[in-house]
């Protein structure tokens, strides 16, 4: 009977545990949104004649949603953010597995001042890092070529926000791969060069296949990441035409928001987002577990 009590005051230890970070998600992420979801379903009316001299929430069922796909600003949105996925995603993990190898060679020389260096810009908060590169980006300011290179152009506008968002997160990465890559057994390395492998062979043909879970995991985040792109386009916006108020959909949340006052029609977009985000995180999740059984096979 004793050892019965002290198996069910064990089990109750790790839900004391995790209590906390549950009731902080559920007051900072389940509880607006579920709020958001009952503003996106509400709309204002206004009575009182020209006036408007009286205003109420009424029930406007899906009227918000139905406006929101209708919208094609809100679609072109969404391409704009999917171009800046697209390069910025693969370049941000080519550069930290490339980072991670370089600090796990044996080569390696003062690695620690190198990490440092590499990890320092994902410590710059991103507004601040937005500002900075904005500088570097002014033709009156720019020490790399502002003057010749339209970095604020309809096209290379693209490029030029990738960039921030890609040194922004690459040093966090780079912390992950090559924690990953620390933690590997090292017989595997030694009996390779033994046999006479060089160190680009070891990182390509037994390095990389065994921390093909991280580089898969990191590539996920990074994808989610962009998706919630908005603080350099925003950073950005008076520096240039190119991006508008609504130049990826979080930005046109925002406008809608706090801008345009229609809080009901941004809480549909936020909603409608969300349900895209989580989509993607699971069928992506699941492409990434049959990519990790295939490689790991």
């Amino acid at each position: 009977m004793p050892t019965t009590g002290k198996r069910k005051r064990s089990s109750k230890l790790p839900v004391l545990l995790v209590a906390p970070a549950l009731t902080l998600l559920a007051l900072f992420t389940f509880a607006p949104a579920g709020y958001a979801l009952y503003l996106s379903l509400l709309k204002l009316r206004v009575s009182g004649g020209l006036l408007g001299t009286t205003s109420a929430q009424v029930f406007a069922g899906l009227t918000n949603y139905t406006s929101t796909f209708s919208d094609p600003e809100f679609w072109h949105s969404l391409v704009r953010m999917l171009w800046i996925a697209g390069i910025g995603v693969p370049s941000t993990v080519l550069l930290a597995t490339v980072f991670a190898l370089c600090l796990d060679a044996n080569r390696a020389r003062l690695t620690t001042v190198t990490r440092l260096a590499i990890f320092l810009p994902y410590a710059v908060p991103g507004v601040i890092a937005s500002m900075l590169w904005g500088f570097l980006y002014l033709p009156a300011t720019s020490p790399i070529g502002g003057s010749v290179i339209d970095y604020f152009g309809n096209r290379t506008i693209f490029f030029t926000v990738a960039n921030v968002a890609v040194w922004g997160v690459v040093g966090f990465n780079t912390v992950v791969l090559y924690t990953a890559l620390r933690s590997l057994p090292r017989d595997l390395r030694h009996a390779a060069e033994i046999d006479g492998a060089s160190e680009l062979q070891i990182a390509v043909h037994v390095k990389l296949p065994q921390i093909a879970p991280a580089i898969a995991m990191v590539s996920l985040f990074s994808v989610i990441g962009a998706l919630q792109l908005f603080n350099e386009p925003t950073t950005l916006k008076p520096l240039t035409n190119a991006i508008t108020s609504t130049w990826v959909p979080l930005m046109r949340v925002y406008s809608d928001a706090f801008i345009t006052n229609n809080i009901y029609g941004g809480s549909a977009s936020a909603l409608t987002l969300l349900v895209m985000t989580v989509a993607f995180t699971v069928g992506g999740g699941a492409v990434v577990t049959r990519l990790i059984g295939r490689l790991t096979r």
